[in-house]
């Protein structure tokens, strides 16, 4: 336990649940609707008639349901997951404020994960039929689609990295850094920030086990590059803690 306790921080989860305008929203920069114009903005804002509140633990969708909408996430954390067919279930990622969810189910037409709530959340309901035919109207809205699925297949590309050929300790470090780096683009603190996610969640993710987790989140604190209490956590020493990472470039 660190000797200095660690201050109340801004959290994405402690945002307004409102209704706004697509182009008033705080995620705008990393959503769907960067670069558009008033006109694209009005039109995209009325295809979203429809916001979704999910409860912490309960799924926004499960694997298989029918595909018919991406949900832009404005509140909370979830995390994808799919089970194999001896019940063995592998985490796939933690999507937060500004990440959308369902892009996967495009090809088949039915999703590919379960998406569950980590937190009380709340999700945009974009129907897909209609966001296609406004790709093909607006130019801009069709660029910022495409730059948000080439994010996710970065992001896929840095899992597969983290898995394939990193250390324990390398794994940890650049998962916090990976987080550090998706809440500063989002507007809140890179330093300091709650971990949604349980360890356990975390070593599925990552491919380690408990101990594993429990033991190199202890060492990064020991060696002072990181502080720990409970699910808060503080980056006290964010180059060094880069250099564990080996200076790999974290997925987003």
């Amino acid at each position: 336990m660190s000797a200095h306790p660690i201050p109340p921080v801004k959290t994405a989860a402690g945002a307004a649940t409102h209704a706004v305008h697509c182009g008033d929203c705080g995620l705008h920069d990393i959503c769907l609707v960067e670069g558009l114009s008033p006109t694209e903005l009005d039109r995209l804002t009325g295809m979203v008639s429809t916001r979704r509140r999910i409860k912490r633990g309960e799924p926004l969708f499960r694997a298989g349901d029918r595909f018919d909408a991406v949900y832009p996430i404005r509140l909370g954390f979830f995390k994808t997951r799919v089970t194999s067919d001896d019940g063995r279930e592998q985490v796939t990622g933690f999507p937060m404020p500004g990440d959308i969810l369902g892009f996967d189910a495009i090809s088949a037409a039915a999703f590919q994960c379960d998406a569950i709530a980590l937190e009380d959340a709340e999700v945009c309901v974009v129907p897909f039929e209609k966001l296609e035919s406004l790709t093909r109207e607006f130019n801009g809205l069709q660029r910022q689609l495409h730059r948000v699925l080439s994010r996710e297949i970065v992001r896929d590309q840095g899992v597969m990295m983290l898995l394939g050929t990193m250390r324990a300790e390398q794994r940890i470090a650049t998962f916090v850094l990976n987080l550090s780096q998706r809440f500063a683009q989002r507007g809140f603190s890179p330093r300091e920030f709650i971990l949604r996610m349980t360890r356990e969640e975390i070593g599925n993710y990552l491919g380690l086990k408990l101990e594993t987790v429990s033991r190199t989140f202890s060492k990064l604190q020991d060696d002072g590059l990181i502080t720990v209490e409970q699910k808060r956590l503080r980056i006290d020493e964010p180059s060094r803690l880069r250099e564990v990472a080996g200076a790999v470039c974290a997925p987003e």
